[in-house]
Order: C-alpha cells, then sequence, then structure tokens
C-alpha cells in the first residue's frame, strides 16, 4: 500500500485496521459514536466500520468537533507519540517472515538498540529476539500442518535455509519437525497416575521436563488427556527414578505457595507464555482478574484471549490458572472444573489466614 492509496478512503480503513504506524503522519480517524479521533496506529478497539471517519490531519478532525484520543495523542507530532506505540510496532516487525536485527529494528521505531531492548523487556516480558523466535515458531507449526514437506514449511516460516532451522529445532518446537508433524511421533512421555488433595492426577514429563500436570476424577479421563496432548507420543508408565519426581510434584500441589524444583517443558505462544508469566506472579491465597492480566502483559483489550490462554495450561496448580477470576469477583470457567477451582482458591485463602 502506497502513500498515494492512503488518500482513498477504504485504504486508509485498511491501514487502521493494520495498525500501521507509517501511516500516522498521513490522516487520522474519527468513531461518530465516542467523539474521539486517533492515528492509525491505535491500539484502541476497532469500532464499526459505518461509524468511522477519516480527515486529513488533527486540525480538521477538531474543526468537526472531535477530541483527541488519550492513549495515542494525534493531535502531538510523530515523534511525541508514546513509547507503548513504538513497542507494538517493533512486535509487527519482529512477527514478519523477513527477520530483522536489533539495530535495524530500533532505527524503523525511532529509538536506540538499548532503548528498544530494555523498555521491550519491561514491556512484553520478553527480549526483541525472544519475540522474533516465538513468531517463527508459531508459522512454523502452522506450516507444518499445511506445507507437503518438512523443507517447505521450515522454508515457509522464515527460516533462510533448513541448516539454520535444525541448529534450533530444539528451541523452536522442543522436538524435530517431523515430529511435531506427525503429533509427537518418536517423542517419549513419561507418566505417572496418583492421588492428591483435589483427586486423580497425572504427571507427565518428556525428556525437557514436567510437560503435564492434569487433574481429574478418574483415571479413564487422565489418560485420554493425555494422548489428546501427545497424540503420538511414545507413553511409557513410570518408573522408580520418576515415581520421585511425582512426589515432588504432588507435595507442591498440595502445599500452595511452595515452589516446584523441578524443569519445566513449557510450550505455548509468545502471547500465552506472557499470560503464564504472569500467571505464576500471582501470590497464594491471592487472585486476578482477566482484565487485570491482560493490563499486566500490555494488552488491556486481549482479555478473551487471556482466558483461552488460562484455558490451554496444561500444568494444573505450577501455572496457577485458578488464581484468575472474573472482574466482580465471581468464579469462572476452569480446564479441571470450577468445583476443584473453588476447592483450590479455598485451600489456599486458608492457609494463607493459617
Amino acid at each position: 500500500m502506497t502513500v498515494t492509496t492512503l488518500l482513498d478512503d477504504e485504504h486508509r480503513w485498511q491501514a487502521v485496521l493494520e495498525r500501521r504506524p507509517d501511516a500516522d503522519d498521513r490522516f487520522v480517524f474519527a468513531v461518530i459514536t465516542t467523539g474521539i479521533f486517533c492515528r492509525p496506529s491505535c491500539r484502541a478497539r476497532h469500532a464499526l466500520r459505518e461509524n468511522v471517519r477519516f480527515f486529513n490531519d488533527a486540525e480538521a478532525a477538531q474543526q468537526a468537533g472531535f477530541r483527541p484520543c488519550k492513549r495515542c495523542q494525534p493531535h502531538k507530532p510523530a515523534d511525541e507519540s508514546s513509547l507503548a506505540q513504538k513497542i507494538a510496532a517493533a512486535c509487527r516487525l519482529l512477527e514478519q517472515e523477513t527477520p530483522i536485527a536489533l539495530p535495524a529494528l530500533a532505527h524503523r521505531v525511532g529509538l536506540s538498540p538499548y532503548h528498544l531492548h530494555r523498555q521491550f523487556k519491561a514491556v512484553t516480558g520478553m527480549t526483541p529476539k525472544a519475540w522474533q523466535q516465538a513468531a517463527r515458531a508459531k508459522r512454523l507449526r502452522s506450516a507444518l500442518q499445511n506445507s507437503t514437506t518438512v523443507t517447505d514449511a521450515v522454508l515457509a516460516a522464515g527460516f533462510p535455509d533448513t541448516g539454520s532451522y535444525y541448529r534450533k529445532a530444539d528451541e523452536v518446537l522442543g522436538m524435530t519437525a517431523r515430529q511435531y508433524r506427525q503429533g509427537g511421533e518418536g517423542t517419549a512421555i513419561r507418566y505417572a497416575l496418583t492421588h492428591s488433595e483435589l483427586g486423580r492426577c497425572l504427571v507427565a514429563e518428556s525428556d525437557r521436563g514436567i510437560c503435564a500436570i492434569l487433574l481429574a476424577d478418574c483415571e479413564s479421563l487422565l489418560t485420554a488427556e493425555l494422548n489428546t496432548l501427545f497424540p503420538h507420543a511414545q507413553l511409557m508408565q513410570d518408573d522408580a527414578e520418576f515415581s520421585a519426581r511425582v512426589a515432588e510434584v504432588v507435595a507442591t500441589i498440595e502445599h500452595p505457595g511452595r515452589t516446584l524444583a523441578l524443569p519445566l517443558d513449557i510450550r505455548g505462544t509468545a502471547f500465552q507464555m506472557q499470560v503464564w508469566k504472569a500467571l505464576q506472579a500471582i501470590p497464594a491465597g491471592e487472585t486476578a482478574s482477566y482484565r487485570a492480566i491482560a493490563t499486566a502483559i500490555g494488552k488491556p483489550q486481549a482479555i478473551r484471549a487471556v482466558a483461552s490462554a488460562c484455558a490451554a495450561n496444561r500444568l494444573a496448580i505450577i501455572i496457577p490458572c485458578h488464581r484468575v477470576v472474573r472482574g466482580d469477583g465471581l468464579l469462572s470457567g476452569y480446564r479441571w472444573g470450577a468445583a476443584r477451582k473453588a476447592q483450590l482458591l479455598a485451600r489456599e485463602a486458608l492457609k494463607e489466614e493459617t
């Protein structure tokens, strides 16, 4: 999309949908239902197209009776735009297929490399390099499901060649691309069924660490869920050595606030990782709303996405998604049952008081 095409309202609307920072000095858009006008890159929730009007600049929007958005401050020069917008722009650049180095990224968003690296990690909880690798891993997972060959998928995900992928294979997927494509075929998963205060429990371990902690009322549900998570993996029952680690997991489950001193095999998207990290910061005996978690990771509008990330959690209790409640304080859904969630919170509140 060129500068010339941005003169057309439909192309302007597309730039708004894409939140393109390079369009910020070309026009502003206003929402007639709120009386507010914004930059194209504003991170606020999009309005309906029929409620949007376009103006060449902030002055024209103000003369038409619209107020500037307090979030993106479209009435100020572009170089005074918020740091949050620059970080958001950096995220989008890092998510593109073509890799971008830190100096070039910093130049594109108008910050020094040092300042960008420091502020990016403060806002997102990840370094720019880690964000770029997570985005590439997400593309690779998608490509592996749709490409004819592993090589096609690797190249489609943005790796310059297969050699550069295989040097990073473990970091990207936790297994080889072929194993991932075949549902974990050839991956060894050791598991054990045991009992805890919360009912039956399944603990699973890959060669990287504890990869699943599942809860249910009967063993058949647990093994069925494990098979769903790793449909083609080589599942093995526990041995004496693994039993000791299982006992440590159970002890952690039954003592709120205790830290599990075992390696974890956590796999998820960049967004899920952000959410899970925020969950681990909630102390035992306390709760947080989905909105609070979304705000904590710098995405205040992503409330539903936060709920989805909680539902995708495979490590019950260790990643405490049970500590997230609705904004009014009432309980909401829980992957392992609302009654179990209420039991967990009541237990933690009681132990915190004592």
